[in-house]
């Protein structure tokens, strides 16, 4: 008897049988598999239609499990991981969880998503990162045999973004520093505004990584879901130059924080006894943008600013302004690819 498995339409494998002879015909295992490949039966059990066809929901669920476990290449961070599966359960499976995979029709994606702009007035980045999410769901399925076709491959989308982010001058960054009386805030303002560390790696930062003598900054780790965690790309993975005049306003901050031994964050949360850094979405709307309005930066209701705009303000003032190579600022920014922004 040849045993197989095929795929249930809740992504489930199952074992079927066909019959090949009577045991005491075939003496060896190779005599066994030679009557198999004379009979046909693996063109047979490969030819035939399976009795079911998996549904998306399966193959979506089936795909988190694949992608994101031992089977996958890349590894992932959980933040790209909840990212993934909010977009997969809140989005794609409650669309199409239903439906046979195979039966979902490109022209009907495509105005799915088109209606995600429209009508729920997505950006469009975040719908096109949708379909990428989608597609791979279809590319992991037929890698594992659980579907043949990939619907999504010819769907289009658009990648562009309206968004435009504030870039302030570095006029208006000393008058937002002179606006924050608490020696905290204004070393971190400083500190990023001089290194372009991301907001993640800053918060991650212990009296340790900060190296006096070679006068640089080591970023190895990034802060987010309450925890350490790797840093963005192995690109953000290394140095940041320490200047002389950020040195001394670094030391003048270790002298006067409770926190100031080299496992101590740098920036802490006063409130939690240091045993965290600083909240940055609390620092960002109590003091960091109330600072930048007051400084006449223009922004407006529900317009996003914060520290980022720092890092990218320092990039586009190098770029545009110093005139240093854009390969230079990549390195400086510790971007993947010079084409981010």
């Amino acid at each position: 008897m040849l045993r197989y498995r095929v795929s249930r339409a809740d992504g489930r494998r199952v074992e079927n049988t066909m019959p090949v002879g009577l045991v005491s015909d075939f003496p060896k295992e190779r005599d066994v598999w030679r009557e198999v490949d004379a009979l046909g039966l693996p063109a047979r059990i490969n030819d035939a239609p399976s009795p079911v066809r998996i549904r998306f929901d399966a193959l979506a669920e089936h795909y988190l499990m694949a992608d994101f476990g031992e089977d996958s290449v890349r590894s992932k961070s959980e933040n790209t991981a909840a990212i993934v599966e909010h977009i997969v359960r809140d989005y794609l499976i409650a669309r199409w969880g239903d439906e046979t995979a195979e039966d979902i029709k490109p022209l009907d994606v495509q105005r799915w998503l088109k209606s995600l702009h429209s009508e729920k007035h997505l950006a469009w980045p975040t719908i096109s990162k949708m379909r990428g999410v989608m597609s791979r769901i279809y590319k992991v399925g037929i890698l594992h045999g659980r579907v043949s076709n990939n619907p999504v491959q010819h769907v289009e989308t658009r990648s562009t973004s309206t968004y435009r982010a504030i870039v302030i001058t570095p006029e208006q960054t000393l008058a937002i520093l002179r606006g924050l009386p608490n020696l905290l805030h204004y070393t971190l303002v400083l500190t990023c505004a001089a290194t372009a560390l991301r907001a993640s790696e800053i918060l991650a930062l212990r009296w340790s990584d900060i190296l006096w003598e070679e006068a640089r900054i080591r970023v190895s780790k990034r802060w987010a879901d309450g925890k350490d965690g790797p840093t963005k790309t192995d690109a953000a993975d290394g140095y940041v130059p320490l200047h002389s005049v950020l040195a001394q306003h670094l030391h003048h901050w270790q002298a006067h924080t409770p926190y100031a031994r080299d496992m101590d964050f740098v920036f802490p949360s006063l409130r939690a006894g240091g045993s965290v850094p600083l909240w940055a979405i609390s620092f960002v709307a109590d003091h960091l943008r109330p600072a930048a309005i007051r400084a006449g930066v223009q922004i407006q209701p529900g317009q996003r600013f914060g520290l980022h705009n720092l890092r990218h303000s320092l990039s586009n003032w190098l770029v545009n302004k110093a005139k240093v190579e854009p390969k230079t600022v990549q390195g400086i920014l510790r971007h993947s690819r010079i084409q981010t922004r």
